[in-house]
């Protein structure tokens, strides 16, 4: 950098700074700086002649009161001025001055892309420096318009000085985080990549920031750079710290390069070729073997600069996932990290060995530090580090030690911090669900944790552990008998009492031989808490009391009392009169078997994802539960959890069995709970029907024997498909329930479930005025060729709809070969005497008969390249359309039907997805990619299926989901 000459002291600068900072108060500094701007402007206008010093001053006092908070609104001319200058000071105040003040709306954006311009062809050092600075500093799309193409050049160009070319790149980068779609390398992709190879370590440090960034979203055009990358990698590792003696850091060759090198190859699978793969293994043993020797130096910055490599080292190891030796090793490394006296350390050890215990490989070698960790749990002075302990438990729990870490965690839970005993509490009754053999051990692990942590106990944790029960035979006896006792404890939380009425409602005939358990004893425990409990837990109390009757009728004038006391008839709040009052009636009026028909015990829940799995996947953080992990949880707990995440309604538990229920329901939120026609199936399963031996009947236009008519061709005179039929078919692509249409007469509710080839769609279709629908009536067609694809079952509907009212319409769907089509739905009624005719398209798309599947790093690749033919690959590059949110992603990606693979994808910002779509007369398996960057608010989404129609179809379909 030219020196400074003595003149550039800028005294009159000095002095208006010195006065400022000697203003007494803020009026004192506004009037100064206000007699500052009159003498500046008039200067500015009075004298033409004015010198490049004078106007440098000038400029820095007019930047220095904009710094100071007071807005700027002249000068700016006089600053493109200065570009022009010969003078290094003049012209770095005015790159300083545009910097800052100038938007990229201004009018002087073209003198001064102008100046830029003259600048870096004047192949002047120095001046090419500061263009380069300026541009990056600003970073508009203008300066991207304007210079992308010129920058490349310049960075690749023989004669380009070294400081140029640093700065060339980092420009480089810094216009293509802001407009990718402008910075296209074409030609010069390869020349950048040789930038690895440059002499200057500077110009490698500065190339490969720029590469890295390029790689993520475009890695197999910069692929070539691994052999480049390891090859520079191999070079540092093998030198001396007198070999880099310009770029070691407290003994470190070169420590800041070395992490961008090995941050760079983490973009990349391993390396094909033998011989870079050896290399890379070569140095990745260096890294971890110089982390044994004894350090060079004591000074904190050299343990720093070496941990920060080795971090760096193990992550590519563990990205790569396929070096058993290296894995092991660097398990090893991070565990006598566990014991270190910096707590950083500890800190990242824990975090990177939550990622070590998910591979196959590395697994048992983590759980060898099990004692370790639960020490670290229990006496780490930090919440954070306690944190990360508690979620390395978590990922190392498998069944051979999964009693001894709930144990634990449990302990702690005693002791925890609040901000983590939410978390603490889903993961142990996911602990202790995913691997309970015992059930007997599973009922007793939730009722302690609702004893220890009951604040924290989530809607989801009791839900399931009642689920669980119901499902069970052989523990709702020891489940009873064991929350009986809980009960009796003098301090009971309200989750226990819940828990405790439902159960007992239940099952409290299994128990009720003991005299210590009769019917009036279990009565009179519940009601003991009546009066300590919410209004939700009393109107499940009060549903449990309903129970009993049916269950002990000698209980039933004790319960009547309870129920006939003014405190429940005449309670102010309207559930809690409501469920009394109908109660009483109920167990006053109806026979014996009509009360044990009305009351029957609850049916099995349909097996579904765990509440409490999907609640913790919400969080952020390595602890977080994974894809993987959800659906090898619903897998291992087949055969205990066989619940769905519907909550234990307590109205339902009361009339479980309701002959006539209203089919009334809030369209804008419909509930997870079944569909009430699904209460007659006793099962309780969606599907019943459909999958009955029989099956779908033949297409036909008769009624069949449930009383559902199938799908007929077109009728004469349907009105046309709305013009957003599209759209809002493309709204249900990742989700199967929501409101489908709505306009100020009609809403139509839909909720749809989906197995293997069948499917079955409830409609609910709400009158939102108070004048009756008449002549109302549906039908749903299979245009073209969806007739001999797709086989649609209705059942016809009510032929009036009431004001304020709403019906129910069930479909049967089966799926006999894949389709690109939707059927049509059209809807007929008469308002006001005036005949109301649309059309919709039904969101059933070729995506809801996917069947998740399951499959291992190797096995996918290998899949991948057998589905190698043109024709079986579809792929689109397209503009994010929503927020790019990772969870909103993952949502949408498992809403599409296929299992979330992790650990797959070398780039773990992408996605990769895997499912086989079930027809009738065959399977189809399907691969997905997707590459979202968050830069360019692009993505790139690869398809390949083993039937071209279906790839190019799913491609469509989801490219408009994202």
């Amino acid at each position: 950098m030219p020196a400074v000459s003595k003149g550039d002291g800028m005294r009159g600068l000095a002095v208006f700074i010195s006065d400022i900072r000697n203003c007494k108060s803020k009026e004192a500094e506004i009037k100064r700086i206000n007699k500052e701007l009159a003498n500046i402007r008039s200067k500015f206008k009075g004298d033409k002649a004015l010198d490049g010093y004078s106007k440098k001053k000038y400029v820095c006092k007019l930047l220095f009161i904009f710094l100071l908070g007071h807005d700027i609104d002249f000068g700016h001319m006089e600053a493109v001025n200065l570009l022009s200058s010969n003078k290094y000071t003049e012209k770095q105040i005015g790159y300083l001055f545009i910097s800052v003040l100038v938007n990229s709306n201004s009018e002087l954006i073209r003198l001064i892309n102008n100046a830029i311009k003259n600048d870096l062809s004047s192949r002047n050092p120095t001046f090419m420096c500061l263009a380069l600075h300026c541009i990056a500093n600003v970073g508009s799309r203008e300066m991207a318009e304007a210079f992308a193409s010129e920058i490349p050049r310049i960075l690749v160009a023989g004669d380009t000085m070294d400081s140029v070319k640093q700065s060339a790149a980092l420009c480089l980068l810094r216009l293509y985080k802001t407009s990718p779609d402008l910075v296209l390398m074409g030609e010069w992709t390869s020349r950048v990549v040789h930038l690895l190879n440059d002499q200057h370590m500077g110009v490698v440090t500065a190339a490969i920031s720029l590469i890295t960034c390029l790689s993520q979203k475009n890695p197999d055009e910069f692929k070539t750079c691994v052999s480049l990358a390891v090859s520079r990698l191999s070079r540092i590792v093998s030198s001396a710290s007198t070999d880099l003696q310009d770029y070691t850091y407290y003994f470190v060759p070169a420590p800041w390069l070395s992490c961008k090198l090995l941050r760079l190859l983490q973009c990349y699978p391993p390396p094909e070729d033998g011989a870079v793969k050896g290399r890379l293994v070569e140095c990745l043993e260096t890294i971890l073997n110089k982390a044994q020797e004894p350090p060079k130096s004591k000074k904190v910055q050299h343990s720093n600069a070496k941990n920060a490599i080795l971090f760096e080292a193990i992550s590519l190891i563990i990205h790569y996932d396929s070096e058993p030796n290296l894995l092991v090793r660097a398990c090893n490394q991070l565990g006598q990290f566990l014991q270190h006296r910096e707590t950083n350390l500890r800190y990242l050890a824990l975090e990177s060995m939550c990622t070590l215990a998910s591979s196959e490989f590395s697994h048992e070698a983590v759980k060898t530090h099990i004692e370790t960790v639960i020490n670290a749990l229990k006496t780490e002075r930090d919440v954070s580090v306690r944190q990360r302990a508690a979620d390395l438990l978590y990922a190392m729990c498998d069944r051979s030690n999964a009693k001894q870490i709930v144990a634990e965690m449990l302990s702690y839970l005693e002791t925890a911090d609040y901000s983590i005993r939410e978390e603490m509490v889903l993961k142990v009754a996911i602990l202790a669900e995913k691997y309970a053999v015992d059930y007997s051990w599973y009922v007793d692990t939730i009722l302690n944790l609702i004893r220890i942590a009951g604040d924290y106990v989530s809607e989801e944790v009791w839900y399931r552990v009642i689920q669980i029960v119901i499902n069970r035979d052989d523990v709702q006896g020891y489940a009873a008998k064991t929350v009986f006792e809980a009960l009796q404890a003098p301090a009971c939380h309200e989750n226990m009492v819940k828990v405790g009425g439902y159960i007992l409602g239940e099952f409290g005939n299994l128990i009720a031989g003991d005299p210590r358990s009769s019917p009036l004893v279990q009565f009179n425990l519940l009601h003991s808490k009546f009066h300590l409990c919410s209004v939700p837990t009393r109107a499940l109390l009060l549903s449990a009391y309903i129970k009993f009757i049916n269950l002990f009728p000698e209980t039933k004038a004790t319960i009547q009392e309870v129920l006939r006391c003014d405190s429940q008839i005449r309670n102010s709040d309207v559930e809690l009169q409501q469920r009394a009052v109908e109660y009483l009636k109920l167990s006053s009026i109806a026979s014996t078997d009509v009360l044990a028909t009305v009351l029957e015990e609850m049916p099995p829940f349909p097996e579904r994802e765990s509440s409490i799995l999907a609640k913790l996947k919400k969080k952020k953080g390595p602890g977080a539960v994974s894809v993987t992990e959800l659906d090898d949880s619903k897998r291992e707990a087949g055969e205990l959890n066989g619940g769905a995440d519907r909550g234990p309604d307590t109205a339902a538990m009361a009339a479980s069995n309701a002959s006539t229920p209203s089919p009334s329901a809030d369209l804008l939120g419909i509930r997870s709970a079944a569909p009430v026609g699904a209460a007659q199936t006793n099962a309780g399963s969606l599907l019943v029907d459909v999958f009955s031996d029989s099956g779908p009947a033949a297409p036909s236009a008769a009624v069949n024997d449930d009383g559902f008519l199938s799908s007929a061709p077109p009728s004469e005179d349907p009105a046309p498909p709305l013009s957003e039929a599209d759209e809002l078919l493309n709204k249900f692509v990742c989700k199967n329930n929501g409101v489908l249409f709505e306009n100020q007469l009609l809403q139509i509710g839909i909720k749809s479930e989906y197995r293997q080839n069948l499917g079955r769609m409830y409609l609910f279709y709400g009158n939102k005025t108070s004048v009756q629908f008449a002549s109302f009536s549906t039908t749903v067609s299979c245009p073209g060729e969806l007739q001999a694809q797709l086989n649609v079952q209705s059942k016809p509907v009510e032929p009036l709809v009431e004001g304020g009212a709403q019906i129910q319409q069930v479909l049967n769907i089966e799926c006999i070969t894949d389709f690109c089509d939707a059927p049509l739905l059209n809807i007929k009624f008469r308002y006001g005497g005036a005949l109301q005719n649309l059309t919709l398209k039904l969101p059933v798309t070729i995506n809801k008969f996917f069947q998740p599947t399951e499959m291992s790093s190797s096995d996918f690749f290998q899949r991948w390249k057998q589905l190698s033919q043109p024709q079986q690959e579809a792929q689109k590059i397209f503009k994010a359309n929503h927020s790019m949110d990772t969870e909103v992603l993952k949502a949408k990606l498992l809403g599409l039907g296929t299992a979330l693979l992790d650990n797959i994808d070398p780039n773990p910002e992408n996605y990769v997805c895997a499912g086989v779509i079930q027809t009738k007369g065959q399977q189809i398996g399907c691969l997905l990619r997707l590459e979202p960057n968050a830069q360019a608010q692009m993505y790139r989404l690869t398809l390949r299926c083993s039937k071209d129609t279906v790839s190019k179809r799913l491609c469509e379909l989801l490219a408009q989901q994202f």
